[in-house]
């Protein structure tokens, strides 16, 4: 009996850029086929820090290099374009895998919308990399131009911006007729288009990036799904990250990876959303 699994594929582990992004996604594919050719369902979302950063600073160029024919672009917008392009190339790349096997299977890139709050406290506090990583003096110009900016787990400086927590999935139950109906389904991209709700039906996009993780476990739960996959681009959650004393976790427990968490073993924005997405999770099935 197959399971229904839901893969959450990091952005970083996508690559930097376009040519980076197919290469990776082409060997991604060939794991993702090999689970749907055992009998298992298969969702997928994705990540999007690299991208979406990408995005939002060409469009910041274009508008800068003539400002009176282009408008700002929000980072909803922006959330929004990555889904369509990553989408994009993961449809591609699966297809094209399944048909080299002889698998006939119909494939869909939900545009997901992910309500937040917000009143989230994360709009005062951001902790969300994206973007390419920069150096120490490329981040400091960076932060006299009034954008906010983190040190992310030892592999160099970004960009940060506000992360509130998902609260729903606004085309839920489109992503499960799809699933239902045999399809692959590709939602909840870049954490889905971060909205909120403002006078009568109207939802409103946020300045925002949803992580992921959070996004996907919400999806994970909501599908009832077997399990929770997210592949990130290291081999395995560690602690002591980076230390001569780093040790590879092969087997955690909710308990184990709550204490690792207070000892401050994962690192926000990183490897944290992660363990407390999984936590979270495993913790949600009986």
């Amino acid at each position: 009996m197959g399971k229904r699994i839901v893969i959450a594929l990091g952005g970083n582990a996508l690559g930097n850029n376009l040519p980076e992004q197919m290469t990776a996604v082409r060997q991604t594919a060939k794991a993702i086929v090999d689970l749907i050719q055992e009998g298992h369902e298969v969702i997928l979302s994705h990540g999007n820090g690299p991208q979406v950063g990408m995005i939002q600073k060409a469009m910041q160029e274009l508008t800068r290099s003539d400002p009176e024919k282009y408008i700002p672009c929000p980072l909803s917008v922006c959330v929004a374009m990555s889904q369509g392009y990553i989408g994009y190339d993961l449809q591609n790349s699966l297809r094209e895998e399944l048909l080299n096997r002889g698998i006939q299977k119909p494939m869909a890139t939900v545009l997901t919308q992910v309500e937040v709050d917000p009143a989230d406290p994360a709009f005062q506090n951001p902790s969300k990399p994206i973007g390419t990583f920069m150096t120490e003096e490329e981040a400091e110009e960076m932060r006299r131009r009034g954008n906010c900016v983190m040190e992310d787990a030892g592999r160099g400086w970004r960009r940060c911006v506000a992360s509130p927590k998902p609260k729903a999935i606004v085309e839920i139950e489109t992503i499960r007729t799809l699933m239902e109906a045999g399809q692959v389904v590709i939602g909840c991209g870049g954490g889905g288009i971060p909205v909120y709700r403002t006078e009568g039906n109207h939802l409103k996009g946020a300045g925002a990036v949803i992580d992921k993780d959070f996004a996907s476990e919400l999806l994970a739960e909501s599908l009832d799904a077997d399990a929770l996959i997210i592949l990130t681009a290291v081999e395995k959650v560690a602690i002591n990250f980076g230390k001569p004393d780093q040790k590879w976790l092969d087997h955690l427990t909710p308990e184990e990876a709550r204490q690792y968490e207070a000892e401050g073993q994962f690192a926000p924005g990183s490897m944290l959303p992660k363990v407390q997405a999984a936590v979270k999770f495993a913790a949600s099935k009986p």
